[in-house]
C-alpha cells in the first residue's frame, strides 16, 4: 500500500496543519452562534422588522445547508486543500461585507455570501484532518480536537458576541474574522500539504449537483421558516415535498451517470449509514439543549447574556478535557460502540435533568448537573461518531462523506430544533390556557421539548451501540487505490 504524503510528513508539522484547519473551523462554528447575542442591535441599527430580521440568521443558514454536499464532492474532485483555502478567502472577505453593511440589503446578501464559504470549509476541513493523520492513536487525537472545536464553539460564540457587542459594537462580531482568515491562509499556504486527487474521477455531475443543492436549500428554508409560516401550512408542506422529489429525482441521476456526484455504494458502507442516523438524532437534542437552556436560563431565571455563557462554561471545559486527549484513549481501549452508546446516554440523563429544572432554580442545583452530564457525553462520544463516519470511506470520497455528515448534523439539529420549538410553544400555551403564570408556562413549555430532547439522545445511544463495528484495518489506514496527482 502506498503511503501518502501526509504520513510521511515532519508529525510537529502535522500537528500544526491540525490547528490551522481547527483554526478556519473555529472561525465557522463561532459564526453560528455569535450572531444571535447582536440581533437586537443589529435590529435597532438597520432598523430591521421582526420579520426581516431573522434573514440575518436564516440567508448563512440556507447557503450554508445547501451547499454542504457539493462543497464535500468538490473537494474530492479538485484537492481539499484549494476548497479549504478558498472557503476561508471567500468566508473572511464576506465578514467584511457584514462587518461594513450599512443597509439590510447588504448585511443579508453578505451573510448568505459567508454561508457558502462556511460551507465548504466545513465540508473539507474534516477529510483533511482524516488525510493528515492515518494512524490510529493520532486520528483518535486529531479527531478529538476537532471534536472540542464544533462542540463548544457555540458556546464561546455567545460569550465572545455578548463581550463585543456590549465593548464596541456589532459590526466587529464580524470584522474580528478578519486577523483570523488572515492568519489561516497565510498558514494554511505554509503548513497544509497539496492535495491528492485521482484524475480518472476529476468530473463533475452538474445535474445532480444542481438538484441535489436546490433540495437541500428548499429543505432548510422550509425547516427555518416552519414556526412563522405553520407546520402544517401549504407553503411549509410544499417546500418539504418539492424537497423530497428533488431528493428522489438525485438519486435517479446517481444512478445513471457515470461520474456520481455521490456514489450510492457509499451508504452499504455499515459505519457511515449508522452513523448519519445517529448524527441526525444527537443534534436534534444537542440544538435543543444548547437553545433552550439558554432560553430557560435568560427567561425563566432572569440571567444575562454573559451569565449564560459563563454557565456553559463547565461543559466546555469537561468536552476539552476529553477531546484534548482522554477521548482518544478510550477510543483506542474501548472501540467506537461502547463510548458512543455511553455518551449519548449521559447526554439523554443530562437533558432529562434539565426537563425536571424549576422555575425558581439555582445554578449548582439545577443547571450544573444537566452541563456536567451534557459536557461529559458529548466528550465522549463525539470523537466516536466522527471516526465511524469517516473510517470505512476511501481517501477519494473522504470530502463527500465528510459532506454527508455535516449535512446530516445540520438538517437533524435544524428540524429537531423548530420541532421541538414548536412542541415547547404549544406546550406553553396550554400552560397558559390552565392559568399558570407566564414563566411557569415557559418552563412547562422547555421541560416538554427536552423530555423529548432525551428521548432523541436516548435513541441514539440505543442505534450506536448495536449498529456501530470498529473498524479492523480502515482506520489504520485509508487505501491509496487510484493513481494520483497533485492537486493544491
Amino acid at each position: 500500500m502506498r503511503g501518502t504524503e501526509a504520513e510521511h510528513a515532519d508529525p510537529r508539522r502535522r500537528w500544526w496543519a491540525l490547528g490551522v484547519l481547527c483554526l478556519g473551523v473555529l472561525m465557522i462554528v463561532l459564526d453560528t452562534t455569535i450572531v444571535n447575542v447582536a440581533l437586537p442591535s443589529i435590529r435597532a441599527d438597520l432598523q430591521f422588522t421582526e420579520t426581516t430580521l431573522v434573514w440575518v440568521v436564516n440567508a448563512y443558514m440556507l447557503t450554508f445547508g445547501g451547499l454542504l454536499l457539493l462543497g464535500g464532492r468538490l473537494g474530492d474532485l479538485y484537492g481539499h486543500r484549494r476548497l479549504f483555502m478558498a472557503g476561508i478567502a471567500l468566508f473572511t472577505l464576506a465578514s467584511a461585507g457584514c462587518g461594513l453593511a450599512g443597509s439590510q440589503g447588504l448585511l443579508i446578501a453578505a451573510r448568505a455570501v459567508q454561508g457558502v464559504g462556511g460551507a465548504v470549509v466545513s465540508a473539507v476541513a474534516l477529510s483533511l484532518i482524516m488525510n493528515l493523520f492515518t494512524a490510529p492513536a493520532d486520528r483518535a487525537k486529531a479527531m478529538g480536537v476537532y471534536g472540542f472545536v464544533c462542540a463548544s464553539g457555540g458556546s464561546i460564540g455567545v460569550l465572545l458576541g455578548g463581550l463585543l457587542t456590549d465593548a464596541v459594537g456589532w459590526h466587529w462580531i464580524f470584522l474580528v474574522n478578519l486577523p483570523i482568515g488572515v492568519a489561516v491562509l497565510a498558514l494554511g499556504m505554509a503548513l497544509l500539504p497539496p492535495a491528492r486527487v485521482a484524475a480518472a474521477t476529476a468530473r463533475l455531475d452538474v445535474a445532480g449537483a444542481l438538484v441535489v443543492t436546490l433540495a437541500l436549500m428548499l429543505a432548510v428554508y422550509a425547516i427555518v421558516n416552519g414556526n412563522e409560516a405553520g407546520w402544517q401550512s401549504a407553503r411549509t408542506l410544499g417546500l418539504l415535498g418539492l424537497a423530497v422529489l428533488l431528493l428522489a429525482l438525485f438519486i435517479g441521476i446517481e444512478r445513471r451517470v457515470v461520474a456520481p456526484l455521490m456514489p450510492l455504494g457509499l451508504f452499504r458502507l455499515r459505519n457511515l449509514a449508522t452513523s448519519n442516523m445517529v448524527g441526525v438524532l444527537w443534534a436534534a437534542a444537542m440544538f435543543a439543549w444548547f437553545f433552550l437552556s439558554a432560553l430557560y436560563m435568560q427567561l425563566v431565571l432572569g440571567w444575562s447574556a454573559m451569565q449564560v455563557g459563563l454557565a456553559f462554561l463547565p461543559s466546555n471545559l469537561i468536552m476539552a478535557a476529553f477531546s484534548l486527549g482522554l477521548s482518544a484513549r478510550i477510543v483506542m481501549r474501548w472501540g467506537l460502540r461502547r463510548p458512543l452508546g455511553a455518551g449519548l446516554g449521559l447526554a439523554a440523563l443530562g437533558l432529562a435533568l434539565f426537563a425536571r429544572a424549576p422555575v425558581g432554580g439555582s445554578f449548582v442545583a439545577d443547571v450544573l448537573p444537566g452541563m456536567l452530564l451534557l459536557g461529559l457525553g458529548a466528550g465522549i462520544a463525539f470523537n466516536p461518531l466522527l471516526l465511524a463516519a469517516m473510517g470505512d470511506v476511501a481517501p477519494r470520497d473522504s470530502g463527500l462523506a465528510s459532506g454527508i455528515v455535516n449535512t446530516a448534523f445540520m438538517m437533524g439539529g435544524a428540524l429537531g430544533l423548530a420541532a421541538l420549538a414548536s412542541l415547547a410553544a404549544a406546550q406553553t400555551a396550554a400552560a397558559q390556557a390552565g392559568g399558570a403564570s407566564a414563566v411557569a408556562a415557559l418552563n412547562a413549555g422547555y421541560h416538554a421539548a427536552f423530555w423529548v430532547g432525551a428521548l432523541f439522545a436516548a435513541l441514539a445511544a440505543l442505534l450506536g451501540a448495536s449498529l456501530l463495528r470498529t473498524p479492523a484495518a480502515s482506520a489504520a489506514a485509508p487505501a491509496a487505490d487510484a493513481a494520483p496527482v497533485a492537486s493544491s
